[in-house]
């Protein structure tokens, strides 16, 4: 289980990048209505800046910066204490201050703290508690399309007459495939919009052929 305390499964940056878009393009295809998705991405955050946003409607976010010198990450679950903000950033490198100690994750609040350079890949600050929940939001970034599959699953079809999420129609989108309808349709039933679902995947910078 990947935790702020055991990061060694966590994927370069890079990596990292291209499943959070993953996530979102699922989440995109799973739920029309952009307000219950959980993962949502945005490629121009700012300038050289991108980001994976979690919310899960309850209190819990997690935000992944992208920037051109690595990647950080930002918990917060709202049932565990906050440490002490110096603490779990201590060694952070001085690119992903704004972030950190800016809006909106000033506002947020930080149960936990990775972050991840090409030169030290993952590391973390002092954390004086092991048990900060950060396996709750972590494990999704295992790279497995079986683990979003039992997740969208649970989430976007029980007490539902929508079919399972099948790992084998997540894999193709963990790969970076473009976007078909086949593989659509694969993952749902139906969609009521197609154009809808392409904006939300030129808004997240995905590729796709509807034609």
């Amino acid at each position: 289980m990947i935790s702020s305390s055991d990061y060694s499964a966590l994927p370069p940056a890079a990596d990292l990048q291209r499943l959070c878009k993953a996530l979102a393009v699922l989440d995109a295809i799973n739920s029309p209505d952009w307000e219950y998705r959980y993962y949502s991405y945005n490629p121009a955050w700012s300038d050289d800046e991108q980001i994976m946003e979690m919310r899960d409607g309850e209190g819990d976010q997690m935000l992944v910066l992208f920037r051109p010198e690595g990647c950080v990450i930002n918990g917060y679950l709202h049932e565990y204490d906050q440490p002490s903000k110096a603490q779990v950033t201590r060694g952070l490198p001085e690119a992903f201050d704004d972030f950190m100690f800016g809006e909106p994750v000033n506002s947020i609040g930080t149960t936990f703290c990775l972050w991840y350079t090409p030169a030290h890949g993952w590391q973390r600050g002092i954390v004086e508690n092991e048990d900060d929940g950060s396996e709750e939001l972590l494990y999704i970034f295992d790279g497995q399309p079986a683990t979003y599959a039992e997740w969208a699953t649970e989430y976007y079809t029980d007490e539902s007459d929508k079919k399972p999420v099948t790992a084998e129609a997540v894999a193709p989108i963990y790969r970076q495939e473009p976007v078909t309808k086949a593989k659509v349709l694969a993952l749902v039933d139906e969609v009521e919009d197609w154009t809808m679902l392409a904006t939300d995947l030129q808004e997240i910078g995905y590729p796709y052929e509807f034609s």
